[in-house]
């Protein structure tokens, strides 16, 4: 059975396939070997590729492309009065390739390796699975683009080699770094800009010539046919700039007004365009720096750079690219067709057409669940290798618990609402027990695509629920760049608040090991002493509400931390009194609090504490809950995790 790689890519698509042990690219039914990703709807006829490109300037209402940018959002178009999602739109691209390729090679074409960028999350990934399902195909894998582009780069190459693929597409940025050699591929690291590429290069030459036209005739263009025309110019020019000094956008007839007819007719230079776009190159440079130290490497440690995608036939992008890392680039393979290349060649691994290669690839974001306090509790880390699956413990908060919520989270911050949602279950059917006693497991599983499957087990009673997280949770390219620079800039501020919170909660656990404590000593020990302890609790609540108020966040924490100290003092005197009771008889058989430690006196006190220390155990992480409404029950109390 033939399977087929598939570069879908935001402005434009190419699918390979293993031909006698190696990959060749296949041509589409224009007998061309790259197909614009455009879509458009002609009446009741479906366009696709360069049918649908060459007739926007006639019907743009009913075409859409760059579809890409919108995968995995609560996105839809209009054409023709039907609305279609970015799965469905993606899937005709997808199903043309499909289509041309069997019409060249005479075969049914039932499965594909597709290829997606880096960085998208499991919700983009997801989604683009279901597109080639729509489109009739059973998704076997779905490839990193970076990674897909390093096996087509390394396909002929034995030696060990520290590679960084530098992926600039039409519609996406990814930098990967990986370590390959004897048929093995292990990515390193990814980082990338989900929202920049070659179209926002068209926007630049767009609105030089938009203003230059306002300063000249003092027209501001608004047309949706005129726009059309210089974005068509716009791309022609910055092609030919990768080539040629210099270029003429020349458009007749662009405007027509109180009988005047208006041209456009201006001379581009390379050195003017590159000025033009010099703040998009340099945006690439930080996702490169970072993927290197993620990957704990320096520019000597390099030892290729590959370019991918169109947008690195610039000049000034290679440019930009040897002085950042050092190396010559190299770009010896088409970056319009290296990663369907490697999509091909994962594909033949799959069926056997090809010796079989291991590819690790890396989680791009970090995935955890929200617990006590709205702090974000993190399973598996940024740039963990996949497939990959880990398990942490949890426990309750609250008496009687009967019922957790999970809620799964992707980011880099440490409060959980700076992170994107990815979803949410209940684990029901917990037996009523104290705070801390029940046992919730929580596991995630992040398979070869990418894509996220979260379960949760009461270990006493066996309950069991899990979720698969698919697209019905959206992230779009901006708010997954917008994350990881909100992490970077927020870094110190979201520690300090973790900090607060811990300290919160710490206090919450002091209060109720003390309360314990009471309800056991109350008879055993003098009424001053807790008498002692209750006004100490009552300073620690006090001290809680206080902080709330005090901006400075270190502040805060160090006020309620002088309260809580006070109250483990008052606390170690009841370790001190019980243990004074027991030496009293000349010291035979008893411990002598004078000569004690405070850390001894401190553990004397810990281990007084009854039930409550099982909280602590196997690293189980305490959370907070709420009250829900139940179908069964009046109320539940349910964990944020």
């Amino acid at each position: 059975m033939t399977i087929i790689g598939i570069d879908l890519g935001t402005t434009r698509s190419a699918v390979a396939k293993i031909k006698e042990g190696e990959p060749n690219i296949i041509e589409n039914s224009e007998g061309e070997r790259v197909t614009p990703s455009i879509v458009a709807f002609d009446g009741e006829e479906r366009l696709v590729g360069k049918t649908a490109k060459n007739q926007i300037l006639t019907n743009e209402e009913n075409t859409v492309k760059s579809i890409k940018r919108h995968m995995g959002e609560d996105y839809t178009v209009t054409l023709e009065g039907d609305e279609y999602t970015p799965q469905e739109i993606s899937s005709m691209i997808l199903q043309k390739l499909k289509n041309d390729t069997e019409d060249k090679i005479g075969e049914e074409i039932k499965k594909a390796v597709i290829t997606v960028p880096a960085h998208f999350d499991d919700t983009q990934r997801q989604a683009t699975k279901d597109a080639g399902e729509i489109a009739g195909l059973e998704v076997e894998r779905i490839l990193n683009e970076p990674t897909a582009a390093a096996l087509a780069y390394g396909l002929e190459d034995d030696q060990d080699k520290q590679i960084l693929v530098y992926d600039f597409g039409g519609g996406t940025f990814d930098v990967t770094v990986l370590e390959i050699g004897d048929g093995i591929y292990e990515v390193q690291s990814t980082e990338g800009d989900n929202n920049l590429g070659g179209d926002d290069f068209d926007e630049k030459i767009i609105e030089w010539v938009l203003n230059k036209f306002e300063e000249e005739n003092n027209i501001h263009l608004e047309n949706d046919e005129a726009l059309q025309r210089i974005r068509e110019k716009a791309e022609e020019a910055k092609k030919e700039l990768s080539s040629k000094k210099k270029t003429k956008i020349t458009i007749p007839f662009i405007h027509q007004e109180d009988g005047e007819t208006y041209n456009i007719d201006y001379e581009l230079t390379r050195s003017k365009f590159e000025s033009l776009v010099e703040k998009l190159i340099q945006r690439t440079t930080k996702p490169v720096e970072t993927a290197l130290n993620d990957a704990d490497l320096g520019n000597k440690d390099l030892d290729e750079v590959i370019l991918v995608g169109g947008t690195t036939r610039i000049p000034a992008v290679q440019e930009h690219v040897q002085a950042i890392t050092g190396l010559e680039p190299d770009q010896s393979i088409s970056p319009d067709e290296a990663v369907a290349i490697g999509a091909a060649i994962q594909a033949g691994s799959i069926s056997g057409d090809m010796e079989d290669i291991l590819l690790l690839d890396v989680a791009p974001l970090s995935l955890g669940v929200e617990v006590k306090g709205g702090l974000t509790e993190t399973l598996i880390e940024k740039n963990t290798t996949v497939p990959a699956e880990e398990a942490k413990t949890f426990t309750t908060a609250q008496p009687n618990q009967t019922a957790v919520t999970i809620h799964v989270v992707q980011g880099e911050r440490e409060m959980a609402r700076d992170n994107k949602s990815l979803g949410q279950f209940n684990l029901e059917g917990i037996p009523p027990a104290q705070a801390g006693m029940p046992q919730i497991e929580v596991t995630f599983e992040i398979d070869a695509d990418g894509i996220l499957q979260v379960s949760a087990e009461e270990q006493q009673s066996g309950e069991e629920a899990s979720i698969s997280i698919d697209d019905a949770s959206r992230l779009d390219e901006e708010e997954i760049e917008d994350m990881k620079k909100e992490a970077e800039k927020h870094a110190e501020e979201d520690e300090k608040r973790r900090e607060f919170i811990e300290t919160k909660n710490k206090a919450d656990q002091i209060i109720s090991q003390a309360e314990t404590q009471i309800d056991n000593f109350e008879d055993q020990v003098d009424e001053e002493l807790i008498d002692g302890i209750k006004d100490a609790i009552k300073d620690v609540e006090k001290s809680k509400d206080e902080a709330e108020d005090i901006e400075n966040l270190e502040k805060a924490s160090e006020h309620v931390d002088k309260a809580i100290e006070s109250l483990e003092k008052e606390l170690q005197e009841i370790g001190k009194e019980m243990y004074g009771d027991q030496s009293s008889p000349g010291g035979v058989g008893g411990f002598d609090p004078s000569n004690m430690s405070e850390e001894d006196l401190k553990q004397a006190a810990q281990n007084m504490k009854g039930t409550s220390e099982q909280a602590s155990e196997n690293d189980v992480v305490d959370a907070d809950y709420e009250e829900v409404d139940s179908d069964t029950e009046s109320s539940k109390d349910e964990e944020k995790a």
